[in-house]
């Protein structure tokens, strides 16, 4: 294979190869630095003699490489990118490959990526976001689209289910009702963990896409009807009066909605979490096992599309209204729970604080207002589902039961850590709609309050879960955070020391079912 490619491969290229996919050939001192990923073909003595005699008589076939600096970087007027006349978008190059790149570097040849300029107000300007499979040389973000979903995209190719160069249709998926723009798409500490032009990319990037470019949204907007037992409960017992525009004679109310993928500029995440880019970029790719070598080797891409759950905004009324801050706006930032949101489970207050927030909605876009609840995909305090119920055996075995005196630190016990939702990307998605002022705030965090107001966004009212509402088995966590100073109106007080430690859960006698079950 090797001769008959060298055989076939003009000198100069061959040269150059040599040259640039050195790390992959020849991991070593001499020709590698720390960043570098390769095949570790080295472990075959007799290949990496191989290549090392084969780079040395290449080089006196050509002038030496300068110790100076780098190859230079592919001209972009040149070649395969050279510029239209009439415009300054880019040819795009189609990656082929034959062989599996493990990492990529700022300074190697043919690597240049498209310029993003974050904060920009001209979508053009600011430049499209690129970080799909078929424009590597160009791509500008590390990671891929679809957050954690990217890896059933790799089983759907690996199954020959998906044709990996595949290229969306996306003609009739534009938005159904208008986002922006708006000021605060300018403002990096506004917006740092979504693309605001994500939902316009057919529109702002129409050149681009015309040109043969791989672009994706990272935001879909439509509309949907939404059919709660609790809003259809609501209607029955005349808490809700059905308006046929807002909410239906059926409990059906009608929202506007949009799904919104993480994008991330590192700088300012890094900046919001008190941290250098460096710190950063070192974290997440020691914590994620080395799964983003770019993170460390292309410090010059400032994109970063993460492996996490997105968020989904529900609106009720008019979201024209939403930046008027003379006009009523209601708002729930909402963390996913699927044990409670989805199956009911009553250990905590998630499903039913949801189901009033939107409940408020409601009646607020009745009165001419709007109602916005905004759903992260957060589970477990973004610890996961899995951490989250050995905390609930946790709770529930510890010496004297399930108690609200430890119920922050059985969390800490297993994880580490109390909660790692830190809030501080949180108000995004808010400044995305052009949120100014919310009238009602249906949440009793002070995490996400004062994560809202410090960028900005000022709340008026701040609206506890009605005490009826808490399940009995969730009498635990919400006593608990009553007590730690969370936001609570007239129905909580009286909740002291001797009210957390008296605040039990429920027994389900785990350790006597499991003795039982081995005499057995």
């Amino acid at each position: 294979f090797f001769f008959s490619f060298f055989q076939a491969t003009p000198k100069p290229e061959l040269i150059n190869f040599v040259r640039c996919h050195n790390n992959y050939f020849l991991p070593n001192a001499a020709t590698s630095n720390n960043h570098d990923i390769g095949f570790q073909l080295s472990k075959s003595p007799s290949l990496n003699s191989y290549f090392a005699k084969l780079s040395s008589i290449l080089s006196t076939m050509s002038p030496p490489v300068s110790t100076a600096g780098p190859i230079a970087k592919k001209p972009r007027t040149t070649g395969t990118t050279k510029k239209n006349e009439n415009d300054e978008i880019p040819v795009p190059e189609i990656t082929q490959l034959d062989y599996v790149s493990l990492t990529s570097h700022a300074d190697a040849f043919g690597v240049d990526p498209i310029p993003i300029s974050w904060g920009h107000p001209d979508p053009l300007v600011r430049g499209p976001v690129i970080c799909t499979v078929r424009h590597s040389s160009q791509r500008n973000a590390i990671g891929a689209h679809s957050g954690s979903y990217c890896i059933y995209t790799g089983l759907a190719v690996a199954a020959g289910k998906l044709n990996p160069d595949y290229v969306p249709n996306l003609k009739l998926t534009s938005p159904v009702f208008n986002i922006g723009p708006h000021k605060s798409w300018t403002d990096p500490k506004k917006i740092a963990s979504i693309d605001p032009f994500g939902h316009i990319v057919t529109e702002a990037y129409a050149g681009y896409l015309d040109k043969g470019f791989d672009i994706r949204p990272t935001i879909a907007v439509t509309k949907a009807h939404i059919d709660l037992p609790e809003t259809r409960e609501a209607v029955k017992s005349g808490r809700l009066v059905p308006d046929g525009k807002i909410l239906l004679p059926t409990g059906q109310s009608i929202v506007s909605k949009a799904a919104v993928e993480p994008v991330w500029y590192l700088p300012e995440i890094a900046r919001r979490f008190g941290c250098t880019e460096t710190v950063l970029r070192q974290s997440i790719f020691r914590m994620t096992n080395g799964m983003y070598p770019e993170l460390i080797t292309r410090p010059d891409i400032k994109i970063f599309l993460p492996p996490i759950g997105g968020l989904t905004i529900y609106i009720w009324g008019d979201p024209d209204t939403i930046p008027d801050d003379d006009i009523e706006l209601t708002c729930r930032v909402h963390d996913e729970c699927n044990g409670s949101d989805v199956f009911g489970s009553d250990i905590c207050t998630c499903r039913p604080y949801l189901t009033h927030a939107i409940e408020e909605c409601i009646k607020t876009a009745q009165r001419g207002g709007c109602g916005i609840v905004i759903y992260y995909r957060k589970e477990g305090r973004s610890l996961g589902e899995v951490t989250k119920y050995l905390v609930y055996n946790t709770r529930k075995r510890q010496e004297g039961g399930d108690s609200a005196e430890n119920y922050f630190a059985c969390t800490e016990k297993v994880a580490g850590v109390q909660d790692t939702r830190f809030q501080a990307l949180m108000p995004d998605p808010l400044h995305f709609l052009g949120v100014k002022k919310i009238h009602n705030f249906i949440s009793m965090s002070d995490m996400k309050y004062n994560a809202i107001v410090s960028t900005g966004i000022e709340i008026v009212n701040r609206v506890e879960i009605p005490k009826e509402l808490v399940p009995d088995d969730a009498q635990v966590e919400i006593t608990a955070k009553v007590f730690h100073g969370y936001n609570a109106g007239e129905a909580y007080k009286g909740i002291d020391e001797n009210e957390l430690k008296k605040t039990k859960g429920r027994e389900y006698g785990y350790d006597q079912n499991t003795k039982k079950n081995l005499v057995e």
